[in-house]
């Protein structure tokens, strides 16, 4: 009973998911688009900039806005309704509209890349629009409306919104013996004023936003990481994937052992010498003067195959010698299909010599 719990509690905790994700389970998640996101950090940081650029190009958004409602208050209020007069004034305005948002436009875009960059590099993938049934299964979106996960979002945003309201309130309470004295202020003061104010707002606002947004990019990011933590069956079982299994591995090799040794032993036949220890080694040797510079060996084994060697030899009336040292030697210093060393070659021309007189014929060594 104990034993049984033991090897119970052993697979349940190769079943935790508390390793670290690999290389390979990040890169198809990443490729899934499964990555750590937090769209806040985009709208707050394109809000930043945004106001930022509303201080430092005050002067282009006054101009665009006085070049915009300038010209309709001294020409258009005057000017004779016509077909084409009326056309000139909507494209004048269209041409204003675009040159006062085209840098609110442009800060979006570059800002926007931007921060898809520092939160997860570039990223190009369908997989996050493919349809599936599960995003319109009504028990899911329940599940989901519910979920630890909306919760989380639901206290961020009142906590975002009371946070933002309280900023607002001090910044108004603060300023508020100003705005009593705005009633005796000019219209360009006042228009001033509230500008200022609401630059001022907006900063406060976009910087708070910001930090939010990291804290909330951070806290995706620790989610992301435990969503893609792996087992270690999951680690054995990718190990498995990617390697191989073992099982499977041995038995590829095995069947390429016995090919290897099935083409090394049809070439036994076209052997001139088989040298021998005489049982333990068994090298096969051929030279044809006329095609090679030097004997190379056709075969070599020990033992089982060493014998099997002797036995294809002896059925194909392949010489065989003993030469203990010689066999030895060649074993273990040449390679199949490979020439004898150089310090070989008088000892294996000897077998050879001796070979070819016992054969009645005659080889140039």
């Amino acid at each position: 009973m104990h034993r049984y719990r033991l090897i119970l509690d052993l697979q349940l905790f190769n079943q935790e998911k508390t390793e670290p994700a690999t290389p390979r389970k990040r890169q198809e998640a990443r490729r899934k688009g499964q990555v750590a996101s937090s769209q806040e950090i985009p709208a707050a940081f394109i809000l930043l900039f945004v106001f930022l650029s509303f201080m430092m190009l005050g002067g282009y958004y006054k101009d665009r806005l006085y070049r915009m409602f300038g010209d309709t208050f001294e020409s258009g209020l005057t000017m004779e309704i016509t077909a084409e007069s009326l056309g000139w004034l909507v494209s004048k305005w269209m041409t204003e509209v675009a040159l006062l948002l085209f840098p609110i436009f442009a800060i979006a875009l570059v800002v926007g890349l931007a921060s898809h960059y520092f939160q997860f590099g570039w990223l190009f993938t369908f997989e996050t629009i493919k349809p599936s049934l599960k995003k319109i299964d009504p028990i899911q979106g329940v599940k989901q409306l519910f979920s630890s996960r909306s919760l989380v979002e639901f206290v961020k945003s009142i906590l975002k919104l009371l946070i933002v309201g309280l900023m607002v309130y001090m910044t108004i309470w603060g300023e508020l013996e100003s705005i009593v004295m705005l009633d005796h202020a000019m219209p360009e003061q006042i228009l001033a004023f509230a500008a200022s104010l609401t630059l001022s707002l907006g900063i406060q606002i976009a910087v708070l936003l910001v930090v939010l947004a990291l804290l909330d990019f951070m806290y995706r990011k620790y989610m992301h990481e435990k969503s893609i933590r792996m087992s270690k069956q999951d680690i054995k079982d990718e190990h498995k994937k990617v390697e191989g299994d073992p099982l499977i591995k041995g038995r590829i090799r095995e069947k390429q052992r016995r090919m290897a040794i099935q083409r090394m032993m049809q070439e036994v036949p076209k052997a001139d010498v088989v040298i021998t220890n005489p049982t333990h080694y068994a090298v096969a040797l051929r030279y044809d003067a006329a095609e090679m510079d030097a004997p190379i060996v056709v075969a070599k084994g020990v033992d089982y195959l060493a014998l099997r060697i002797r036995e294809v030899a002896k059925e194909h009336d392949v010489t065989i010698m003993e030469n203990k040292p010689l066999a030895r030697a060649l074993y273990e210093r040449t390679e199949i299909g490979r020439t004898i060393p150089v310090d070989l070659f008088q000892a294996v021309a000897e077998v050879l010599a001796y070979i070819y007189r016992l054969k009645g014929r005659v080889k140039t060594s």
